[in-house]
Formats: structure tokens, sequence, C-alpha cells
């Protein structure tokens, strides 16, 4: 059943009442705040809940309230939405979105990156290890992840500039340095820490939704040139590290509900820290574009890891969660070519180059080129809701 309201809601927009992503946006002539998006509005949640905690340039301060204060401020602010009688007190409180600034929408304390979709790592290793195993050995007994930079986390709009770095094709003597000639997409989601915990004390499985707040689209940008030459023995760094681009939007977990669903059989059977009896694996349909065409539709649902094992994985060790703690899926791919999450898979490392209709063709990415991620999931009423966009123009490097 559709909630209905009295908020200006186009037919199919993604963003209902089921959905109430947050964000933070910048009237014109304002100072940022904190606001949830209802179809092509956004409220102020500061002047409409009266609540000084989102008259802030980010989310953190509701974030760290925790999941009762997410659950009972997300009541209130449908409880305003649908409520004839409140709508010209709420209406006075929307912004247009043409009429407003989106920034990053909260502060990101660390960055942690994961490698969860068998399809990806698969293919990943078939072109690199060809008479080896696809999977290494531990692959499937954890879920596989590095640290990333969080510094280098941008929103949804930031031009994504070419990195520099050292890069040695098989066939060359030596390294050289300059613009990578490799640059690529991984098209991922992402899961925002609200809730921190205590050193030394690991966060299981089923406390998952005690901890993440919710979900956002991630493209975590790779140079693949730097990164093949880099990453043994510890993995990627710079190759990674020059930027992460996500969506001005951040879809509660209380959302996704409709979208739960179990992750594909694990076997072996993973450790019992890691086993997810909450079924946290997400039925999340993707699309990267580039340059106006939509080249793949990667399923999440298919992911091997779900996200509450990536958590239990990241603090198995006892390492603590902060407010703003970001950690993302790692590249979700599909078992045919069209779900592909990444433009290495995409063309087979160049081999298989992608044709666009104005008759061009791309291995990887060029500067000006456009690329934007979306992602959609079912809602609770039927209709499917929006996750939001990453969008991003490749500039050259600098001179």
């Amino acid at each position: 059943m559709v909630t209905t309201t009295w908020a200006p809601v186009p037919a199919d927009s993604g963003f209902g009442v089921e959905n109430l992503p947050y964000g933070v946006f910048r009237p014109t002539g304002g100072a940022p705040r904190a606001g949830v998006r209802i179809g092509e509005h956004v409220l102020d949640l500061a002047a409409a809940l009266g609540d000084p905690v989102f008259a802030a340039p980010s989310l953190n301060a509701f974030l760290a309230r925790g999941r009762r204060a997410w659950s009972a401020t997300r009541a209130e602010i449908v409880s305003l939405l649908t409520d004839p009688a409140r709508a010209r007190e709420g209406a006075a409180h929307l912004y247009a979105l043409g009429d407003v600034t989106l920034q990053l929408p909260f502060e990101v304390a660390d960055y942690v990156d994961f490698y969860a979709s068998e399809h990806h790592a698969t293919n990943l290793g078939r072109l690199f290890r060809p008479d080896s195993a696809a999977l290494l050995p531990n692959w499937k007994h954890l879920p596989v992840g590095y640290h990333g930079r969080a510094g280098t986390v941008v929103a949804s709009g930031t031009p994504v500039v070419r990195p520099a770095g050292q890069r040695k094709a098989p066939s060359d003597d030596a390294p050289t340095f300059g613009p990578s000639v490799r640059l690529d997409i991984e098209a991922e989601l992402g899961f925002v820490v609200g809730a921190g915990s205590d050193l030394g004390k690991p966060v299981g499985t089923a406390d998952f939704a005690e901890h993440v707040f919710g979900v956002c689209v991630v493209n975590d940008w790779s140079a693949r040139d730097i990164q093949a030459w880099e990453y043994v023995p510890l993995g990627p760094f710079l190759g990674k590290s020059f930027a992460t681009s996500i969506s001005h939007w951040i879809t509660p977990l209380e959302a996704l509900e409709a979208a739960r669903v179990e992750t594909p059989t694990q076997s072996p059977e993973p450790l019992p820290h890691l086993r997810d009896t909450e079924n946290w694996g997400l039925d999340i349909d993707l699309e990267v574009e580039l340059h106006g065409t939509i080249v793949s539709r990667p399923p999440y649902a298919q992911m091997y890891w779900s996200p509450a094992q990536m958590l239990a994985h990241l603090t198995s060790n006892g390492a603590s969660l902060r407010t703003g703690d970001l950690f993302a899926s790692g590249t979700v791919s599909g078992p045919e070519r069209d779900q592909r999450g990444s433009f290495i898979e995409l063309t087979w490392n160049g081999a298989e180059p992608l044709r666009l209709p104005d008759g061009t063709e791309r291995t990887f990415l060029e500067d000006g080129d456009v690329v934007s991620l979306r992602a959609s999931a079912p809602g609770t009423s039927g209709a499917r809701i929006a996750l939001g966009e990453v969008t991003a123009t490749i500039g050259p490097t600098p001179a």
C-alpha cells in the first residue's frame, strides 16, 4: 500500500515517504543544514522538527544518537509529511532541489573498502592469474578488504582529476611516472556507521542495524596501471586513494526492509563469528552510465558477503567503530557481461572495447568522460525507491 503525502511527489520519483533519505544542503544565502528528500524537494529538518542537531553542516551529530533516535525521528518526519492538517506547516520548510546546493552528507571518519562480489573477484582472478585458481585461498573464509583514505571521499558532482603515479607494464624495463592511462570505476554500495563501538569489543552480525544507519552509492575510482605496479605485497594504495565519490543521499536501513534477502549459499560455511543469521543480503539494482548510455546493470543481491559480515570482520580484532565510518562493498558484478561493475571487466582488461552509440569505443576512461551510477531497491509500498546518484566528470592531470 502506497503511503500518501501532501508533499508534491512526481509519480515513480523513487523519493516518496517510504524512502526519505538524509542529506546536507545549503539554501541560497544560508548556512548548510540537514534535510530529507521528498520528491524534488528537501525538507529542512532543523526548522520542521525544531531540533538544532540538524542545523549543522553534517549528519554526524544526529547519526551518533543511535538506532532508537533514528527510528523516532523517521516516524516524526513521516507523520509530518502524511498529515493533511500539517501541510501548511510542513510546506513552509520545503526547498526545491534546484534552489539549493547539495554537499557531502557526513564527515567521513574512516573508510574501508571490501571485495565482496564472487563474480568480480573471479573475473579479476581469471584476468591476472589465468594459470591459477581464480579465487585466492582466503576469499571464501573472510570478506577481504583494505583501508582507504577518508580525506578523499567526495560528494557526487565533484570532478575527478586523472591521477599520476608510477606505472610499469610487463613489457617495460623500468617504471615510469605519469598520468594513469587505465582509469576505471567501481560501482559499489557504501554503508554509513552511526553509533560507534568500544575499542577491544567486536561487533557481531546480529548488531549490524544497531550501528549502521544507512546506505549510499559509491564509485571507488581506480587507476589500474598504478594499482597493478604498487599493490604487491600490501594491497591498493595510490591507485585508489585519489578519489572516492558518494551520493548526496543516505537511505536509512529502515527504508530497505523490503529489499532484504539471503546472501547466496556460502560454502564452506563461515566461522561462527561471521554467520549472518539476520539475512542482510540486499536486493538492490545498480546502473552504470557513460555519456548517457547505460553500459551495465550490476545486481547487488548476488554479493557473496553481506554488509553485516563485513562489519563483523572489520571489528573482529577489536577495532572500534566511529560515527561517520564508511565501508563499501567492493565492485558489484553479476555473472553476465552486462552486469559487470567496472570497465576492466566490461572490456576484459581492454581486449573487448565497449562501443558507444556515437561510434566511439572505450576500454578505460578518457578525459571529459561523464560517469553516473544509480541504484534502486523495492520499497515497503511495492514501488521502487531510489538510492541517489553519483556523477563525476574526468579532468586531465594538472600540468
